[in-house]
């Protein structure tokens, strides 16, 4: 089987999304340090959980792609989409 790792524009686009989301899980942190307003800080966690969801979407969306053109076997194409139909109904959840 082929290597399905990911491709650098998107690996590359990933750990620029993953610094911002460490930045934004830290200023959450910050703020329950500073004993901030609920809301706020319940509206800096939507906004990482938006940023880390998309972030999913767009590696999956690479996984999807890389998967069906590198499956030449159809049994092997059958099973790669079952694992992506799996991801999908964990990422809808």
């Amino acid at each position: 089987m082929e290597s399905l790792a990911i491709d650098d524009p998107v690996r590359t686009d990933a750990v620029q999304r993953l610094k911002r989301i460490e930045g934004q899980a830290r200023g959450v942190q910050r703020m329950l340090e500073e004993d901030r307003d609920c809301r706020e800080i319940m509206q800096q966690l939507m906004a990482l959980e938006s940023a880390t969801h998309a972030l999913s979407i767009r590696l999956l969306e690479a996984f999807a792609l890389r998967c069906l053109q590198s499956a030449h076997d159809p049994d092997e194409q059958e099973q790669l989409i079952a694992e992506m139909a799996r991801m999908v109904a964990r990422l809808a959840h």
